[in-house]
C-alpha cells in the first residue's frame, strides 16, 4: 500500500529576485514600490529644492557677477568672475564683521549659553518640580519670543533715559547700546538662547548614572571633580552636538541688527547685518551674495570639523 506523497513546497524566490525566480527589481518590506515611494517623498523634495538648493546656486551665481538692487546691473547684469571675492579677501569692513561674528559667537554662544544652559541644568536636576517647572518655563519663553518682542524689551532695558539697566546700576545717561555695543549683544544673545542648551543638557544628565555620582561623593571627590571625571565623560557628544548648533545659529543670527542696525560706526556690525547693509542699504547684490557664499562655506568648515571630532570619539 503506497501513501500519497505531500505536494511539493514552491521555493521561495532569492532575494534580488523576481517571483519567476529571474533577477528583478527587490521589493522594500512595506512593498510600495520605488514609484510609490518617491511619489511619497516628492512634495517635501519639492519645497527643499524651491527653498532651499535654488536659493543657493542662484546665490552662487549672482556672486560672480555685478548684479545690483536698481541701476542697469539691475537689468542686465554682467559677469565679474571672482572679482566679487577678491573684493571681499580685501574689504576691511568684511574683516572688521567677521572679527566681530567670532566675538559674538564665542561670547555668546560657546561661552554664554553653554555655561549658563548647564549651569541651569545641574542646579534644576535636584530641584523642586515646582521651581524647575517655573524656570523652565521662563527660560523658553525667552526663547520662543518672537525677535521683535525681545529686541524690543531689551531696547528698553538698554535705554540711555529711563533705561532699566540704569535705574539698577544708579548710572543714569549711560548709552549702553552706544558705548559697549558688542557687550549688550553677547548679554542679549546668551539669555535669549540659553533655553536650547538648558534642555539638552537636563537630557544629557539623565544618562549620568546615579551610582557614580554616589560613589564620587561618597570618596569626596569635589564638585568640579565629579564633573570632570563622571559627568563630561558621559555628555561629551552633547556637548560637541550643542556647540555646533548654536554656533551656527549664532553665526546667522541677525537679531543684531534690531537692536544696533551694527553701529555705532560699524562697531557691531555682524557678517548677517553687514550683508543685509551692502544687500539692500548699499545695493550690491552681486558683492553679499559673494559674501554670503563665503559665510556659507564658513559653516560647512565648522560642521565638518565636528563630525571630525565626533567620530574621532567614537
Amino acid at each position: 500500500m503506497t501513501s500519497a506523497s505531500a505536494p511539493p513546497v514552491p521555493a521561495e524566490p532569492a532575494p534580488g529576485r523576481g517571483p519567476g525566480g529571474g533577477r528583478g527589481p527587490a521589493r522594500d518590506v512595506a512593498g510600495l514600490g520605488v514609484g510609490r515611494a518617491l511619489g511619497f517623498i516628492a512634495p517635501a523634495l519639492l519645497l527643499i529644492g524651491a527653498f532651499l538648493i535654488f536659493p543657493a546656486l542662484w546665490t552662487i551665481y549672482i556672486g560672480i557677477t555685478n548684479y545690483r538692487l536698481t541701476g542697469v546691473e539691475a537689468v542686465s547684469p554682467s559677469m565679474v568672475g571672482l572679482s566679487n571675492y577678491t573684493r571681499a579677501l580685501n574689504d576691511a569692513l568684511f574683516h572688521n564683521a567677521l572679527w566681530l561674528t567670532l566675538l559674538f559667537v564665542l561670547g555668546s554662544a560657546i561661552i554664554g549659553q553653554n555655561v549658563l544652559g548647564f549651569t541651569l541644568a545641574w542646579i534644576l536636576r535636584r530641584a523642586r518640580p515646582a521651581v524647575r517647572r517655573t524656570v523652565e518655563a521662563l527660560t523658553l519663553l525667552a526663547w520662543i519670543l518672537p525677535s521683535t518682542v525681545v529686541a524690543y524689551l531689551w531696547v528698553a532695558f538698554y535705554d540711555r533715559d529711563g533705561g532699566t539697566l540704569n535705574s539698577l546700576l544708579g548710572t543714569p545717561g549711560t548709552a549702553w547700546l552706544i558705548d559697549h555695543p558688542m557687550l549688550c549683544l553677547v548679554v542679549f544673545n546668551t539669555w535669549r538662547g540659553t533655553a536650547f542648551s538648558m534642555m539638552l543638557y537636563s537630557s544629557a544628565l539623565q544618562a549620568v548614572p546615579p551610582s557614580q555620582l554616589e560613589s564620587a561623593r561618597m570618596v569626596g571627590a569635589s564638585g568640579w571633580q565629579t564633573l570632570r571625571d563622571v559627568v563630561f565623560p558621559h555628555i561629551r557628544g552633547h556637548v560637541l552636538t550643542n556647540t555646533l548648533l548654536i554656533s551656527l545659529w549664532t553665526a546667522n543670527d541677525f537679531s543684531p541688527f534690531l537692536l544696533t542696525k551694527g553701529g555705532p560706526n560699524h562697531a557691531s556690525e555682524t557678517v548677517p547685518v553687514y550683508i543685509y547693509n551692502v544687500a539692500l542699504q548699499g545695493g550690491e547684490l552681486g558683492y553679499s551674495s559673494a559674501i554670503s557664499f563665503l559665510l556659507l562655506l564658513a559653516n560647512l568648515l565648522v560642521s565638518l570639523v565636528y563630525l571630525r571630532l565626533l567620530r574621532r570619539r567614537s
